[in-house]
Parts: C-alpha cells; sequence; structure tokens
C-alpha cells in the first residue's frame, strides 16, 4: 500500500522537480480581441485628438485680452464723457434738465408773486433733485442715463404744465422778467453809487494808526519848548533862499506821507545835502509835522515847515478860491449832502477845494525869492535822483510835466466843459492833458507869464461850476495852457491808486510814481501789489510807529 501511494505522486511532477496544478485549479487562458476592433478604436483616438487640437486653437484665437485692473481703471478714467460738452448738446438728458431747470426756475418766482406757495415749493424740490443729479453727473465725469433723468424730467414736465395751466404764460413770464431785470438794474445802479460813496469815505479818512502818530507828535510839540526854538532858528536858515540848492515843495497834512516823499528823495539823491524842502501844511498838523522833522534825520538835507495860516496874502480879496469857499452855496456842495446822487462822489470831496492843494497856484508867492522848484504830492514815492530835472531845459515854458493823453483818453475835452465859448474860443479840446505830481517849475517863467493871474480868472470864470467840476488839474490845464513842457514818461508813472496792471518794468525805470486814486498806500484798501514801495521808505523801528502800530 505504500509503494502504491507513492506512484502516483511522483508523477504529478515536472521534469524540474516541481509541481504541477491539477487541471480544475488553473488559470483560464485570455481571449485576444479580433483586429478590427484595434483598427476601429486606433481611427476614433486619432479623429478626437484633432478635433481637441482644432477646437484649443481657435479659442486660443478669439480669446479676448487680458486686462489687469490697474489697466481697467485707466481705461475708465480715459472714458469719462466731457460734461460741458453733454450741457451743449441738443440731444443730452444734462441739457433737458438743465433746460427745464431754467424755466422752472421762473415759473418759481411767478407762483410766489401769485401766492402759490406750494407749487413753488414743489419746483423748488425738484430743481434741488436736478442740481444733485447734474453735480453728481459732473464729478463723476460720466453721461446721465435715462432711466437717472426720466423721473425728474417727467415731474418737471408736469408741475410746469402745471403752471402754464394757472395762466402763468409767456407773455406773463416776459412781463414779470422784465420787471425783474429793470429793478435789479435800479439796485445794481444804487449799489454803485453806495459803493463810490463808501470808497471815497475811506479815502477821505484818515487812518487810526497815522491819527495816532499825530497825536503823539503834537504832545511832544507841546511839552518840549525845545522844538519850537529850533523851528525858528531853521526859518532863519540862508539855505532856504540859495538859488544853488536843489528846492522841493510839500503841500500835506500827512505827516507819514510827507516823510515817505522826503526819506524816498534824499535816499536816491547823489548828494542829498544840497536838497531843501519846503512843506507846508495846516494849523492843526504843524505842530506833529515840525517835530517830526525835528526829531529825524534825513541825511543832512534841509526841511523847513511852515504853517498856511502864516500866509496873510491868501485872503478873500486876493483868492477867488477863498471867497468862494466862505459862500453857503460852496459849502453845501463840498461839505454838505448833495441831492444830485447822479454826479460824481468824488467831486464832492473837500479835499479837492482844500487850500492845501490850492498852493501849487501860489509858489512864487510861497517861495518869492527862488528861481526853480520841484513840485511833489505827498502820495508819491521817489526812486531816482530828481536833481537833474533842475537842469532840464523848458525853453520859457512854466511847467514841466508827463503827458497823459493816449489817442483821445485824457484830452481837454474829457476835463472841461467846452459847450461854454469862454473855453470853446480860446482852447483847443484836442489838446494833450497832463498830470499834477511831480512837476518842475520855471519860477521866472511863471511870474513873467503872471500864471497866478490866470488861475485867478479862470477860478471867477467857474464860479458856478459850469466849467469844471472841481479839482486842480482843470484849473492847471487852462492856467498853464500853452506854457507846458512835455517830460519823459519815465520820469512819472501814475495809476497805483488805482490801477492794478501796472508793467513791472513801467514801475521799476520810473522816477517817480505816483498813487493817485483812492487807493492810498496808507489806507486798509491800498493795492498790495504796489504797498511795498511806499513802505520801504519807513522806519519801522521808529519808537512812536511802534506804538502806533504802523507796520
Amino acid at each position: 500500500m505504500p509503494h502504491a501511494w507513492s506512484v502516483p505522486a511522483m508523477e504529478g511532477r515536472g521534469a524540474g522537480g516541481i509541481r504541477r496544478r491539477a487541471p480544475e485549479f488553473r488559470r483560464p487562458s485570455r481571449r485576444r480581441l479580433p483586429g478590427w476592433i484595434w483598427w476601429l478604436v486606433g481611427i476614433f483616438l486619432v479623429v478626437g485628438l484633432m478635433l481637441f487640437v482644432l477646437h484649443h486653437n481657435q479659442k486660443e484665437q478669439f480669446r479676448p485680452p487680458l486686462i489687469d485692473k490697474g489697466s481697467e481703471i485707466e481705461v475708465t478714467h480715459h472714458e469719462k464723457v466731457n460734461f460741458t460738452e453733454e450741457l451743449l448738446s441738443s440731444t443730452s438728458f444734462a441739457r433737458q434738465l438743465a433746460d427745464q431747470m431754467t424755466l422752472a426756475k421762473a415759473y418759481v418766482i411767478l407762483a410766489k408773486e401769485h401766492g402759490n406757495l406750494q407749487l413753488a415749493w414743489e419746483l423748488i424740490s425738484q430743481i434741488r433733485n436736478c442740481q444733485r443729479l447734474l453735480s453728481e453727473g459732473a464729478v463723476s465725469g460720466r453721461a446721465i442715463s435715462q432711466e437717472e433723468a426720466h423721473p425728474i424730467i417727467t415731474r418737471l414736465a408736469q408741475l410746469i404744465y402745471k403752471a402754464q395751466d394757472s395762466h402763468y404764460d409767456i407773455s406773463t413770464t416776459i412781463v414779470t422778467l422784465k420787471s425783474h431785470a429793470l429793478a435789479l438794474e435800479e439796485r445794481a445802479k444804487a449799489a454803485v453809487v453806495q459803493t463810490a460813496e463808501f470808497g471815497q469815505l475811506a479815502a477821505e479818512s484818515l487812518p487810526k494808526n497815522l491819527h495816532c502818530l499825530t497825536v503823539k507828535l503834537t504832545e511832544e510839540w507841546l511839552k518840549n519848548p525845545k522844538h519850537r526854538s529850533r523851528s525858528e532858528e531853521h526859518r532863519n536858515s540862508t539855505r532856504l533862499v540859495d538859488n544853488n540848492l536843489y528846492h522841493f515843495a510839500i503841500f500835506s497834512d500827512n505827516v507819514l506821507a510827507t516823510s515817505v516823499v522826503v526819506n524816498s528823495t534824499v535816499s536816491n539823491a547823489n548828494h542829498p545835502q544840497q536838497l531843501v524842502f519846503h512843506v507846508v501844511t495846516d494849523r492843526i498838523h504843524y505842530g506833529a509835522m515840525s517835530t517830526w522833522f525835528l526829531i529825524n534825520d534825513f541825511k543832512g538835507c534841509t526841511v523847513e515847515v511852515r504853517c498856511i495860516d502864516e500866509f496873510m496874502w491868501l485872503n478873500a480879496a486876493a483868492s477867488p478860491l477863498v471867497r468862494q469857499l466862505s459862500e453857503m452855496e460852496t459849502q453845501g456842495f463840498y461839505y454838505g449832502g448833495s441831492k444830485h446822487l447822479e454826479r460824481e462822489i468824488k467831486f464832492h470831496n473837500p479835499k479837492f477845494v482844500s487850500l492845501l492843494n490850492h498852493l501849487r497856484f501860489y509858489i512864487p508867492q510861497i517861495l518869492p525869492n527862488l528861481e526853480k522848484v520841484v513840485f511833489l504830492d505827498d502820495d508819491v514815492v521817489v526812486q531816482k535822483d530828481l536833481t537833474q530835472l533842475f537842469s532840464i531845459e523848458l525853453h520859457g515854458n512854466v511847467i514841466g510835466a508827463v503827458e497823459t493823453c493816449l489817442e483821445s483818453f485824457h484830452r481837454y475835452h474829457k476835463y472841461l466843459n467846452f459847450s461854454q465859448p469862454v473855453i470853446s474860443s480860446k482852447i483847443d479840446p484836442h489838446t494833450c492833458g497832463w498830470a499834477f505830481g511831480m512837476n518842475i517849475f520855471d519860477l521866472i517863467a511863471w511870474r513873467k507869464a503872471n500864471a497866478t493871474a490866470l488861475y485867478h480868472y479862470w477860478q471867477e470864470q467857474n464860479a458856478d461850476l459850469l466849467l469844471w467840476r472841481t479839482g486842480t488839474l482843470p484849473a492847471g490845464l487852462l492856467t498853464f495852457y500853452g506854457l507846458m513842457e512835455p517830460l519823459d514818461r519815465r520820469w512819472h508813472v501814475l495809476g497805483l491808486g488805482y490801477d492794478v496792471d501796472i508793467d513791472d518794468r513801467l514801475i521799476e525805470s520810473a522816477a517817480v510814481v505816483h498813487y493817485n486814486g483812492n487807493m492810498k498806500p496808507w489806507l486798509k484798501l491800498a493795492i498790495r501789489r504796489y504797498k511795498y514801495i511806499w513802505e520801504r521808505n519807513i522806519n519801522f523801528s521808529h519808537s512812536y510807529v511802534r506804538e502806533c502800530m504802523l507796520h
């Protein structure tokens, strides 16, 4: 039995001694797919790959360019609309809103006048909505869309129709708006007159700082007798009548302004010790003016201060102006209220008829021993050496002045009434005008021509103010007619008291700049652009100036 069992076992082994599995335990053999199936699968794969490649190329070709956020914002910024063009376009909603808003504003006025406050309130509400939408469009720089504009346009159209239905028709609107325009025009005229009055009051007034300086100097004059004795000593100086020196005349009641004129003149002079100033002021400011020039040194020049009351010859018997000022009617015109508001306010300025202002016509009487004098207004600043003026040949004329005519402007017919035969028969209306403020006078020629008598003649002729309104320039144009020698324009540049557009190069080249006009440099309403020229000639470190806070 053992042998029989072992033989079959030996039969189940291979040649290598490896035991084989029984047939029932063997793996089934794999079946191969037919070849045509493999060909079909390959064809499908190739076609699918070709379709994929073709589709991918088409997507790359038509894909939009990629834009980052920064570039997108930049494009949006460049595509902002011009809102001004939107308002001018007849097809834009912004234009429609603006037109309806303008019409609605007119109906608001009509509704208020007729007592329909509810309609006026509704119109105002829609006008505000319209303004808000327009402002948002202007700020964002985008066009107003129909969705935004439609509700407001519709509501405004309904309200405008309601207003028209209330008999606020076009004719009524025109009449009402015309009446409003006339009323506004009258208010504008009244405002212009009022502005002129206030401006004139400001020009005539003395700032409190300057008044403070005058008070302190007057107090010093009264407390210190030495000032009065020194003033009397200066009166006897031989320099005051020496024709080898350079003499200047200033007539003013403004201490600081006179000081600026003197200081700017001596600062620009090559030999300031050869300059002599003859200052005339009124009784009120005489002490202050004398004290100021006694306690301050102006580079060795001589300054004489006199009071107008000393001129006993200046009276009603000798001067037509003094006589006219004593008349009640003339006093009312210059020192009282005027019933004729249409007349220019400036012509009622008492300064134009003050004796100080007219002393320029009496220089030979004031300075009888002198041959040549330069006259300076108190609102000028000197920038060059003026001693050269004394060597200018006047060719026998009395006065040297800078002409101011430009084409038809500032000629004689602009200052004088040529409808009066006494003027039209003697004067050429197209004669070029000239300026006071910086003038050289030949007093020998003056006395020879008896120019002061000519001045008196014309003042007598203008007793009723029909030849000219007021002021010294018209009287000067007549007095020195045919006796004026034109000077180079650079000697005297005018307009710093009213003209804001003077060329800087012209100002720099000027020997004298003149603040003629109401905007004087010592006033708050002065033109700031020119004020530094005047202020640089003030010693702000002076104790009195500091105490009055003039800077």
